[in-house]
């Protein structure tokens, strides 16, 4: 069959939170922190007062210039607006499942923690700074690690100045914890 005559599904982000679902260990929360509960919100917020009216103003215009069937404007606005109302349902889902930690409570504390900004040396005196976040803030680039990552695991409990063992694929690794920091709490 022709791709044209096909129909889009709309579950691409059910399958998307289903994986996700599926890598928080059984039992536990998806364990998010305030900013990154925030970041979430105010997308949604913008998706649902901005975004989409917006783009429902577009199709209703290209709508009511008559055939549909050749409307580049209509057809693209009509896809768009799924692919906003996908991800609305899929924002609302985290946030729905989401356990907001504020790491500020640990404030002062060496022991690691969710939240914890973390550096730590390797074998080969290779300094690395990792923040330990939630599966929906994620973002390895910028040092920050999903608190179910083996790193983070690894590091959990320990505390500065504690040497642990990082298992990875090429093998056990020895690392160092240099410093454990937390964000200061509100109004301090």
């Amino acid at each position: 069959m022709s791709k044209a005559f096909t129909k889009e599904t709309d579950n691409d982000d059910d399958d998307e939170a289903v994986a996700l679902a599926l890598a928080i260990p059984p039992g536990s929360k998806n364990y998010i922190t305030p900013a990154g509960y925030q970041r979430i919100k105010d997308e949604l917020l913008q998706l649902i007062d901005v975004d989409r009216p917006e783009v429902v103003r577009v199709v209703h215009w290209a709508a009511s210039n008559g055939d549909r069937s050749e409307n580049g404007d209509y057809i693209y606005g009509k896809k768009r607006l799924r692919e906003i109302d996908r991800r609305i349902r899929f924002l609302t889902k985290r946030m729905d499942l989401a356990e907001v930690v504020n790491p500020s409570v640990h404030h002062g504390s060496d022991q690691v923690f969710f939240g914890a900004t973390v550096t730590y040396s390797n074998a080969q005196g290779e300094e690395r700074t990792v923040t330990i976040v939630g599966i929906d803030e994620l973002d390895p680039l910028k040092g920050k690690i999903s608190w179910i990552s083996p790193v983070a695991r690894t590091l959990t409990k320990a505390r500065e100045g504690d040497t642990v063992t990082l298992h990875t694929p090429t093998g056990a690794e020895e690392i160092d914890i240099l410093s454990v920091s937390y964000p200061a709490p509100a109004g301090d």
